[in-house]
């Protein structure tokens, strides 16, 4: 058996560190609550569960308060969530079965959920190895040594909006200051300039991305799709396909990959074309790294080729919406087409 320190980072989450922390106390031997500057009644949420929270000053630096975060644990592992995070009580229970286990690992990897994504993420990390988050945004810690996979999912619930220009301003901050992304910092620079709207100059650092030796594949991906779909909001369907195309030529073809191809070619008004990719997305090997929308793999295609085969194939077409209704019976186009497809019976 082995004990487990959650450690966390906050800042303004009393709509939510309650909830989480309410989640962490069935599982957890200890809590560490590291404030970074709240104005609201963080604080002392986080003081009714542990008497271990901490103020750091805060410093443009996500990593700096997250390794401070994890210098305060003490026991075997120790595990990161967010304030937003949320555990079900199947996955607490998923939790203390493997704190009881006898698996020996200096990493466990648990699924993170959020929105629609489906993604591997580092959780549990021994503290005998002294693991160190890097990157001052979107802090990462490499995994190494031996690393286990587990189907424990956390899930991420954001209830507030938060600043969506604060992560590039930070990137902008350092880039001023004469800042050389590593290539992971590239990605998320070219995702940020994306969320911001600044479309031109995400597709410039996104290509930028691509072409750096040490980017990591399932990123690559990742940044392909992201440019893919700044080319298309820029008025580029062409650019769009070949980045797509491209894509498969550097990573395993997934069904997110064929489904953006199909969509692509459906907007062309090329029916025949979509046809073929979506269905070649219901053949796609399962994606496994990266963010991953199950949906792609077999809701999405069922539901558009039962669309688009409607009127030339109606037998076919009813056949995908029945896969579709399998998969997903309460889907609002699943819904949707079963009316369409009970008022034209043949």
């Amino acid at each position: 058996m082995f004990t487990i320190s959650v450690c966390m980072i906050v800042k303004n989450e009393e709509l939510t560190l309650g909830r989480i922390l309410q989640c962490a106390k069935k599982f957890a031997d200890e809590i560490v609550v590291v404030d970074t500057g709240s104005g609201d009644k963080s604080k002392q949420i986080a003081l009714s569960f542990t008497d271990k929270v901490y103020d750091f000053a805060w410093c443009d630096n996500f990593s700096a308060a997250r390794n401070y975060a994890f210098s305060k644990g003490t026991c075997d592992f120790l595990m990161w969530l967010d304030a937003d995070d949320f555990i079900t009580e199947e996955n607490i229970k998923k939790l203390n079965e493997l704190k009881r286990s006898d698996i020996n690992a200096d990493v466990f990897m648990c699924i993170y959920k959020y929105a629609s994504m489906r993604y591997q993420r580092e959780r549990l990390l021994k503290r005998s190895k002294n693991f160190k988050w890097q990157g001052f945004v979107h802090e990462v810690i490499v995994p190494s040594g031996k690393i286990v996979n587990t189907d424990i999912e956390i899930e991420h619930h954001k209830e507030h909006e938060y600043d969506t220009a604060r992560n590039l301003k930070l990137y902008q901050k350092a880039l001023k200051n004469g800042a050389k992304f590593s290539a992971r910092e590239q990605y998320y620079y070219a995702r940020e300039l994306f969320y911001n709207n600044k479309l031109k100059k995400a597709i410039t650092e996104f290509k930028k991305f691509i072409k750096m030796k040490n980017a990591y594949a399932p990123d690559v991906l990742g940044a392909s799709i992201m440019l893919s779909e700044a080319q298309i909001k820029c008025g580029f369907m062409a650019d769009a396909l070949q980045t797509l195309f491209n894509a498969m030529r550097i990573c395993t073809p997934t069904a997110e990959l064929c489904c953006r191809i199909a969509y692509i070619y459906d907007a062309s008004h090329l029916p025949e074309s979509a046809i073929f990719w979506f269905k070649a997305a219901l053949c796609a090997p399962e994606q496994k790294l990266g963010f991953v929308v199950p949906d792609y793999h077999e809701l999405i295609p069922c539901i558009e080729l039962s669309r688009l085969l409607f009127f030339t194939n109606f037998s076919e077409a009813k056949k995908y919406h029945l896969m579709a209704k399998k998969i997903a019976p309460q889907n609002a186009c699943v819904q949707f087409n079963e009316q369409f497809f009970s008022e034209n019976i043949t």
